[in-house]
Parts: structure tokens; C-alpha cells; sequence
């Protein structure tokens, strides 16, 4: 059952670069004809096989000849790469005549690569036709009793049932919760009883059942955060590093708690547990360890958990009875999760089936809904699988033949893994082959890790996964591929943007598992810890979970076969381990080093001509090197937060990057200078490709030239002066296809002028503008498209309020020192607002909200507006609203609330509280009542 699906992408590429190559491979062109048609024929009989595969059973004869296809295809892949590489290397002989005594000297050694090529492609041809007429040329035994024309297949499109999905199920909606009403309520009762001793809260059960599910609601409680003075939520792999888990739990706190413990990356142990102890002693927090393996973890962790009486808790999640019942040596409670009931199962079921029927299941397939979620026994994880699957199938017969394969495969295993397993891997393979693809690929990152979006689809497309579309351009394909994925319960949404899209997803760690041990079996990933050299079986890509001082290699064999190169930092790793590279990986596509100690590029990495990605984000390097310039295939170059300031002249050379991101935040958003930006050559313009360019810093003439960049789709400008006006709105004017653009200016008192732009971009989403404004730019009624707005340091005097409230798609408002006046009137509009931030308006007293004026808010932030000292009007309308956050406001608001509240104050000074709108509701009424 798990074949080589991933295949069909490497014989797809591999007929396009013998094609496309042709002229360069000129001295084996009868070779190249005729395994041309092999491929093909490899190609389409991996098709009729993998079409077959979640159906019907495949016998170990077939197995082991659809993996020496796949070797052999492979073999190819190694072939024509090193043919090219070879070419490669020579090419910067071609058009230079003073070199031209060297191209006579090297066109012997070019006829010898050009005849051992030729020779290793007729080796390969035969072998192929020995092993096709042992096995009746491409045909599996069981291929005719398959039925292809069920199956979604290599037509991705032919249904496209995505764009039959209700798109606003994607948008700000939470993961569906079914039935956890009686669970929550009892962990609610135990995290904020009158116990004032340290206590342990364990929910245990199986994988699948929704154990993190069922805590993360719980701890995004409102009433939750309210009660504890500090919270962290950390994720625990099975390898994991203590000082980092530490670290974690310190930016966490961090994340959510006024008070900061600074400088620590750069924390040993030892200060590491001390600031922990001086941070958490004094104060009530709530820890949540999610996914814990083993009772060492506690051992390891404790230390750091004072045992204080100030109520205090620390609440996991755990599949391990033993983990459960440990003698935590403090006040413990045991919640043991059990499978979803049979209705509860039938709604979380039609949730994810008939999304674009609001959940509700057809009269016609009531019956065959039924018996579907009857098989999963109350499993959460297989019912979301299973219901993602469903959702692209309509017609009885569909939904039977499903059934139909279900049936035969659990009756002869019950056990509840299995059962998981395989209706996984159902839809699993249900799957076009790209996304077989896509999918398997998740799992070269860790366990339980936050996988972004921009860089999963930058990946996707540098691995040749994302097929090609007229008219549509590979990253607007990607992103379909995501929202199949996500539809279909394979990849978990952790985060959304400001428009509600997601943007960070996670895998499972059970569907982790089942990737894994797909891409094993058809050598699609190799995962190592650094402590083990890697086999010499083929492997195409190699994921690096690095956790000692020094890690293991390979060898040469085995290191030219890897195409894509992964390491993760997991503890505290030597630099040494990272700054060469072995000569072996002369072939790489994908280098991915982010978050890595590496402080300078390998010399090895600029004859890598074949690379498509490199990511250097958080690493320790400086600068870029002028080699850079030979790396000519690069689609996507990736440097946030490095050190490097300035690009070489050499970058230009890059003709294929589409995505060039280099800078740096600075850490405390609230000041001016939120991006710092890096030197770029201003006749970057000649890189045509370029869809991507972040963040650069305006110099020289480089913003005139920036009219000829007009298929950018992401900019970010710093340094711009008020002189660059008219040259600046000439060139965004030009982009057409800009979704997003942040103008920075050279400091906090320069004049930010953007009035001579006529209409804004028509299909930009995010708007970012940091520096003084005299008035909101005239276009601002022209962003329709707009879903987030961000004005840094406007200071504006005047109400803008009524330039903007019109906006039909403004999801996200945020004002950092944005407003000097002493009141906003929100007056009417906003109406797809969900989240606003307002943050230091030292002048800002009162905020008035009409009702019917943004209905949807979710989420209302206000921080360091220290003159604040009423609670908004009109407050009560807001009926979506989730939390308030205040803090810095006036110190007589907060004790005004804290005593509507009955808080004690005394035990510790409050500068920020969290409250939802039913408490800020009570707030209003009982201050207002003791202001009369």
C-alpha cells in the first residue's frame, strides 16, 4: 500500500530537462530518445499503480519491482545531475575570449563526460528492459481488478472540489470542538479551586482522541488567563533538549506577561533555572506540557516549577498510563479521556463532510454517513481524516466504495491504532500525486514543530512539486495545495494571520508517524539525530535533528544522492559541524540551516549550481560572499534576522530568485525603527523574477529604478525620505500584483508623502506605513483588497478614523503612536474587523464604539496609552468579542476594575489585566454605579 507515488514528479522533471536541455547533450542524443520513452512508460505505469494502492492489497512480487522502477529512476536523476553539473562547471569558459585556450583544453575532458554519460544511459536501458519483461512490461498483477476513475489521481483539478468549500470556513475558526463541555468544566473546577498547593493535572488517552485539542481550549479560557498571573504553553518531542525546553517555557512567559527575563539565548543551565525559580516563585502560574513520553521529563523539568502555595498548576497531556499515575510528589488530579460518543462523532463528522452546507449532512447520505463514522469508535482524529476525505466525494457510489475498503481492512484488525493508521492513509491516498508529495514532506521537520507557510510553499517549489498552471503563477498553486490539506484534517492550523488566512501550520505526531514510514519505504525522507552516519540506500533527502556538540556524516556514495538538506538545531550544536560541507553534496537543491550556530557560508556552497533554496535565517552570518553569484538557479534566498547588511554586487547574477528576504526586527515593536533593512545594488531591478524583496534600504537612486520591478507582489521599503514621493508612487503604481508593501522612513521626524499615488495596488492585502504623516493619503478609499493595516509612528492630529471605516475586507487595525488627539469615535463601518491594537497614544483617553460598528471584533488591544482612563462606550455591542487586553493604562482604571472584580492587589502589583466582554460589561455597570 505505500508505493511510490512520490516518483511521478522525478520522471516528470527528468523528460523535461532532456528535453529542454537537448543542444547541451548533444553527444548522446540516441540514449536520451530512448530512455525518454521509458520514463514515460515508468511514469504511466506508476500512475496505474498507485491508483490501486488504497484499494486493493499489493503483493510483495509487486512491491519489490515498483521499487526498483523507482531506483532506476533515480539512477536517471543521478545521471543527467551530474551531466549538468559537469557543464555547469564549464560554462563560465563560454563567452570570454581571452579564455578561450582553456575552452580548447577542457573539450577532450567534455567529450569523456559526454561518453561515460552516454554509457551509464545504455546501462540503464537495459536494465530497464529486463526487469520490464520480467514483469509483462509495466503491468502489476492485480492492475485490471482496479478502478482508476474513482480516484482523484494525477488531475488534481479535475474535480477541484476545493473551490466548492465555504472559503470563510478558513477564516478565524477555531478547531471544531465537540462534546468537551463536561471535560472542560472539570478541568476547569481543578485549575481554579481554592487549592493553593502546587498541583499536577494529567489528561491521559490514546493518540487521536483530541487530548491537546480539549487543553488548548481550556487554556485560552479568558477566565483562565484571568486567574493566573503568568502562563506558558510548551510542546515536548520525544528528543528533547532541557535547556531548550527551559528556554521555551522563559519565552513564553515572556510572550504573555508584562515583566521580561532578558538575554535569554545566550542562558547556560545554571542562570537558565535561576531565573526561572526568581521569575515563577512569587507568582500563581499555569504550565501546560503537552505531549510528555516519559516521567523523566519530570524529573528534568521540576526543578524549575517551584513548589509555592500560591495555587499554582501544571497541566500535561499524556498517552502513557504510567506518566499519569507518577508520584509527582505534589497535589495531583488524573482526567482519562474517552472516545467521542456516537452523535458527538456524527456532528464533528458532518462538520468537516459538508462544510459547504454548514454541517449538515444530506438526507441521501445520512445512512452512509452513519456506518462511516461508526467505523471510527469515537477516534477525534480519524473522524476529521475521515470527514476531509468525504468532503471531496458526492455521489452514493463514492461514499460506498469508501465503506466498501474500509469494511475489508478493520474487520481483520480492531485495534484502535490501526484503525487510526489506516483511515489516515485512506485519505492519504486518496490524493492527487503532487500532494502525496507535498504531504510527505512535512515530516522532514520535527515532531510537534510550527511549519510557516511562505516557507513551506518556497520549498514545495524549489522540490519541483507544484505543477505548472497557465496563468497562475506556483506560489498561488501552493497555497491551494495547503487549503486541500488543511480541508482534509492532514495539516493542523496552529496560527492565522491578520486577515484570518492561516499561516502556520503543524503535523499530527501520529500522522508524522505514517509519514515517516512512507517516505522510509520509498526513500523519499532519511530523519537522523547527528549521532548516526546515514545508509548508503539512496536516500533524496536528509533531515538533521542535531542534539550533541558534533554530529556524523556519510559517505561520498550516499551524500551525492541527497538533493535537499535539513538541520535543526535541537541543543547547543558545535559551529564546526556546520561550516563545511561535504564535497559529496555537489547536487543539493534545498539547503535549509535556519536557526543553526553557523557563522560563515561554506566554501563548498557556491559550486552547488543546482541549488534552488538556501535559508540562513537566525544564523550567525555576517556576510555573503561575491561567489554568491554562481548559485544562478536560486529561486529563494532567506536571511532574516542574520547580521548581513549589505548584498554584493555578485546577487544580480541570480537570474531565476523569485524570493529575496534579508532583515531584522527590532525587538521591541513599539519604537520607531521597527525593520532594519539591508544595501542592496539599485540596479536590483534587473532581476525580473523577483516577486519577493525584503527589506531593503533606500539608497542612491535605487527607488527610480524600482518602476521596473513592476511584477513585485511583496516590498519592503526602509529609509525612505520625503524627497522619494513622486519617484516611490511612480513605481508602486507600476505593481500591479502588489499584495503587500511597507514604507519605512529614514527616522521618526522625516515626513512620510505618499499623496502622489492616484489609487492604491487593487489587490493589496497588507499595508504597513512607518513614519509621520500630516493626513491619511488620499487612495486610502481604494483598498478594497486591504485585510490588514498597520500605522507605526503617524501621529496624527486629525480624525482618520472615516478614511478608513469603509474598508470591506479590513480584518486587522493596528496604531502604534498613531494618534496624538485625545478620543477615537468608531462612528460606523469596520464591519469585517476582528483584531485592533492600539498601542502608545499617550494622549488617548476615551474610545466610543457605535453600535452595529465593527460587529465582529474578536480581539481589543491597548497598551501604553497611559492617560486612558474610561472604559470604551458602547463596549456592550460587541457580542463577538474573546478578550480585552489593558495594560499601561491609567493605574486608577486598572484599580477600579480589579476592585469591580474583588482582586486582591495587595499580593502583587497589576499594571495589565485580560478580561472578556461580559467582564468588561460588569466593570462599566459597578464603576459607573459608584461614580453616581
Amino acid at each position: 500500500m505505500e508505493l511510490s507515488s512520490s516518483l511521478d514528479p522525478i520522471t516528470g522533471k527528468l523528460i523535461s530537462v532532456l528535453e529542454n536541455e537537448a543542444s547541451l547533450l548533444a553527444g548522446v542524443r540516441d540514449e536520451i530518445d530512448e530512455i525518454k520513452l521509458e520514463l514515460k512508460a515508468i511514469r504511466a505505469f506508476l500512475e496505474d499503480a498507485d491508483r490501486g494502492s488504497g484499494a486493493v492489497p499489493i503483493s510483495e512480487t509487486d512491491k519489490q519491482w515498483i521499487a526498483s522502477v523507482r531506483d532506476i529512476a533515480y539512477e536517471v536523476e543521478d545521471v543527467v545531475d551530474e551531466f549538468m553539473y559537469h557543464f555547469n562547471k564549464q560554462q563560465h569558459w563560454r563567452g570570454k575570449p581571452w579564455r578561450c585556450f582553456l575552452r580548447v583544453i577542457h573539450f577532450p575532458k567534455d567529450l569523456l563526460v559526454k561518453h561515460q554519460v552516454a554509457v551509464k544511459l545504455k546501462d540503464i536501458n537495459k536494465r530497464i528492459k529486463n526487469i520490464a519483461d520480467r514483469n509483462q512490461r509495466y503491468r502489476v498483477s492485480s492492475s485490471e481488478s482496479r478502478k482508476s476513475d474513482k480516484q482523484i489521481g494525477g488531475e488534481y483539478h479535475r474535480n477541484n472540489w476545493v473551490k466548492n468549500l465555504s472559503i470563510s470556513s478558513l477564516f478565524f475558526k477555531d478547531d471544531d470542538l465537540v462534546g468537551i463541555d463536561k471535560a472542560q468544566n472539570e478541568l476547569l473546577g481543578w485549575l481554579m479551586d481554592q487549592e493553593v498547593q502546587r498541583t499536577v493535572i494529567s489528561v491521559v488517552g490514546m493518540g487521536g482522541l483530541g487530548k491537546t485539542t480539549l487543553v488548548a481550549n481550556t487554556f485560552n479560557k479568558q477566565v483562565v488567563k484571568q486567574h493566573f498571573d503568568c502562563c506558558a504553553w510548551i510542546t515536548v518531542s520525544q528528543q528533547y533538549a532541557v535547556t531548550e525546553l527551559f528556554k521555551s517555557i522563559i519565552k513564553e512567559l515572556n510572550n504573555r506577561a508584562k515583566a521580561k527575563i532578558k538575554l535569554v539565548d545566550s542562558m547556560e543551565y545554571q542562570n537558565l533555572v535561576e531565573a526561572l525559580l526568581n521569575f515563577l516563585q512569587p507568582r500563581r502560574y499555569l504550565i501546560v506540557i503537552d505531549d510528555v513520553w516519559s516521567t523523566n521529563l519530570w524529573r528534568d523539568i521540576s526543578i524549575v516549577l517551584p513548589a509555592n502555595t500560591n495555587g499554582s498548576r501544571i497541566l500535561l497531556t499524556t498517552r502513557k498510563e504510567n506518566v499519569a499515575s507518577f508520584e509527582f510528589g505534589v497535589v495531583k488530579h488524573i482526567f482519562p479521556l474517552k472516545h467521542l460518543p456516537f452523535e458527538e462523532s456524527m456532528t464533528l463528522f458532518c462538520k468537516k463532510a459538508f462544510i459547504g452546507n454548514d454541517g449538515k449532512c444530506p438526507p441521501y447520505l445520512e445512512s452512509s454517513a452513519a456506518k462511516l463514522v461508526a467505523k471510527c469508535q469515537g477516534l477525534a482524529l480519524a473522524i476529521v481524516a475521515l470527514g476531509g476525505l468525504m468532503a471531496s466525494k458526492n455521489s452514493i457510489a463514492e461514499w460506498s466504495e469508501v465503506y466498501n475498503n474500509l469494511n475489508r481492512e478493520l474487520s481483520e484488525n480492531d485495534a484502535y491504532f490501526e484503525r487510526l493508521k489506516y483511515i489516515s492513509l485512506l485519505s492519504y491516498h486518496d490524493l492527487s500525486y503532487t500532494l502525496k508529495q507535498c504531504f510527505l514532506y512535512c515530516c522532514i521537520f520535527p515532531e510537534d514543530y510550527e511549519i510557516k507557510k511562505s516557507r513551506l510553499i518556497r520549498l514545495w517549489m524549489a522540490e519541483g512539486f507544484v505543477e505548472p498552471m497557465k496563468e497562475t503563477i506556483p506560489e498561488v498553486v501552493a497555497e491551494r495545495y495547503l487549503t486541500e490539506l488543511i480541508c482534509r484534517g492532514l495539516l493542523q492550523v496552529v496560527s492565522r494571520n491578520g486577515s484570518g488566512k492561516p499561516n502556520v501550520f503543524k503535523m499530527h505526531d501520529l500522522l508524522r508517524e505514517f509519514a515517516v514510514s512512507i517516505s522510509k519505504s520509498i526513500k523519499f525522507v532519511a530523519i537522523s539525530y547527528g549521532e548516526e552516519e546515514i545508509g548508503d540506500d539512496g536516500i533524496r533527502r536528509w533531515s538533521i535533528e542535531a542534539k550533541g556538540k558534533e554530529m556524523k556524516g556519510a559517505s561520498e556514495t550516499a551524500l551525492s544522492r541527497v538533493r535537499s538538506l535539513f538541520v535543526f538545531a535541537v541543543d547547543e550544536t558545535s559551529e564546526s559541524s556546520f561550516n563545511r560541507l561535504p564535497s559529496g553534496f555537489k547536487l543539493l537543491r534545498v539547503l535549509d540551516l535556519e536557526d543553526t550556530p553557523i557563522n560563515e557560508l561554506p566554501d563548498e556552497l557556491v559550486n552547488l549550481f543546482n541549488l534552488r533554496y538556501l535559508n540562513l535565517s537566525r544564523t550567525l552570518v555576517k556576510e555573503l560572499p561575491r561567489s554568491i553569484g554562481k548559485l544562478y538557479n536560486l529561486q529563494s534566498l532567506v536571511m532574516k534576522e542574520t547580521h548581513i547588511k549589505e548584498l554584493p554586487a555578485e546577487i544580480l547574477k541570480l537570474k531565476n530568485l523569485r524570493h529575496l528576504i534579508v532583515y531584522r526586527y527590532n525587538v521591541n515593536q513599539m519604537e520607531f525603527g521597527y525593520f532594519f533593512g539591508v544595501i542592496v545594488p539599485s540596479n536590483i531591478c534587473l532581476l525580473s523574477n523577483l516577486l519577493v524583496l525584503t527589506v531593503v534600504e533606500a539608497r542612491g537612486d535605487f527607488i527610480k529604478q524600482l518602476s521596473k520591478m513592476t511584477q513585485l507582489r511583496k516590498l519592503d521599503l526602509v529609509n525612505v525620505k520625503e524627497t522619494d514621493e513622486r519617484s516611490l508612487c511612480f513605481a508602486i503604481a507600476r505593481m500591479i500584483q502588489l499584495r503587500y508593501l511597507v514604507v519605512q522612513t529614514c527616522n521618526e521626524d522625516e515626513q512620510l508623502k505618499m499623496d502622489a499615488l492616484e489609487s492604491a495596488p487593487p489587490f493589496l492585502e497588507k499595508l504597513a506605513l512607518i513614519g509621520k504623516l500630516e493626513k491619511v493619503p488620499h487612495w486610502f478609499n481604494s483598498l478594497d483588497s486591504l485585510a490588514c493595516l498597520c500605522l507605526h509612528w503617524s501621529r496624527l492630529r486629525d480624525d482618520f478614523l472615516s478614511h478608513i471605516q469603509a474598508l470591506p475586507n479590513l480584518g486587522e487595525l493596528k496604531l502604534v503612536n498613531a494618534y496624538e488627539g485625545e478620543r477615537l469615535d468608531f462612528f460606523e463601518g469596520f464591519q469585517k474587523l476582528k483584531r485592533l491594537r492600539i498601542w502608545e497614544c499617550p494622549r488617548l483617553k476615551e474610545i466610543v464604539i457605535n453600535k452595529g460598528v465593527m460587529p465582529g471584533l474578536q480581539e481589543l488591544d491597548i497598551d501604553q496609552c497611559q492617560d486612558f482612563t474610561t472604559l470604551p462606550h458602547g463596549w456592550e455591542s460587541l457580542t463577538d468579542l474573546n478578550e480585552v487586553y489593558l495594560s499601561d493604562v491609567s493605574p486608577g482604571l486598572i484599580q477600579k476594575i480589579c476592585r469591580s472584580k474583588g482582586m486582591d492587589m495587595d499580593r502583587q502589583p497589576i499594571t495589565s489585566i485580560l478580561l472578556s466582554r461580559q467582564e468588561c460589561t460588569e466593570a462599566i455597570f459597578k464603576i459607573t454605579t459608584w461614580s453616581e
